[in-house]
């Protein structure tokens, strides 16, 4: 009882394999005419024709591996100019803040003393009141330049 099972169970199992593998035969007939089909006609000579399917109507087409190697090294470059660029946008960033902290507390000194002094050609000697006003001046458009928030590009 036992076999009889086996050979049973094994029969579903192959029917399946069979029926997708079956032959499609191609010959001609003596008026000329081309027929298909899945026997082989008695006396007569045909050849088996190998079958594809094509892809299904809605089938999204597959890259090539090359097509996919060249996309992704796209992908990889723009990924690099992209943190390229994000580093340059963090330096411009920093450097801006440090020279509006600079220019500020260089406005504070000259709004708080009456008298400043510098070094010149290993000489020191004071500002003059024309002089204090032009360096207020030239420290209060690098803070406005560095200091207010960045316009927005629209």
């Amino acid at each position: 009882m036992n076999s009889r099972t086996f050979i049973l169970a094994l029969a579903i199992a192959v029917t399946p394999g069979i029926a997708t593998a079956a032959s499609v035969y191609k010959w001609t007939d003596e008026n000329g005419i081309t027929h298909f089909g899945d026997r082989q006609p008695t006396g007569k000579n045909a050849e088996t024709v190998n079958v594809r399917t094509g892809s299904p109507a809605g089938a999204v087409k597959r890259q090539s591996p090359q097509d996919r190697v060249e996309s992704m090294a796209q992908e990889q470059e723009q990924t690099a100019e992209q943190e390229r660029l994000s580093a340059q946008e963090e330096a411009r960033q920093k450097q801006r803040k440090a020279n509006c902290e600079t220019a500020r507390s260089n406005l504070s000194i000259l709004r708080t003393s009456s008298r400043i002094r510098i070094e010149e050609d290993g000489q020191q000697r004071y500002l003059s009141a024309e002089e204090i006003e032009e360096q207020r001046v030239k420290f209060q458009e690098i803070a406005d330049q560095n200091c207010d928030p960045e316009p927005t590009e629209d």
